[in-house]
């Protein structure tokens, strides 16, 4: 498994931007995602990326506006959050799929997660 800790959130007013980061340890090549949940919905994903950082995955929600990335050499995957909307508040988690090193989308992909970062964006 990987160990993951995510960093960057915070309080914000609309259309300010935030990037969050995940750092990892303990795998040598894996997929990583970031995720987020609101109370009493289930969690959703937000935007995925390979191994090799060129295949990246956006949810349809924040096409446009978040892009993630990663930095293989420091072992970080970034979420750069751009025209932040009241509707993206949540708390974000940073995942690592060690069975593949391919852009996945689904939960069940990921065996390894972040412990979760707030990120409330008031209108």
């Amino acid at each position: 498994q990987v160990h993951l800790v995510e960093s960057g959130g915070g309080l914000v007013q609309a259309g300010d931007s935030l990037r969050l980061s995940c750092a990892a340890s303990g795998a040598s090549a894996y997929a990583m995602g970031w995720f987020r949940q609101v109370p009493g919905k289930e969690r959703e994903i937000v935007a995925a990326i390979s191994w090799s950082g060129a295949d990246t995955r956006h949810a349809d929600s924040v096409k446009g506006r978040f892009t993630i990335s990663r930095d293989n050499a420091k072992n970080t995957v970034y979420l750069q959050m751009n025209s932040l909307k009241p509707e993206d508040k949540a708390a974000y988690y940073c995942a690592a799929s060690t069975r593949t090193t391919y852009a996945r989308t689904n939960i069940p992909d990921y065996d390894s997660w972040g412990q979760g970062t707030q990120v409330t964006v008031s209108s």
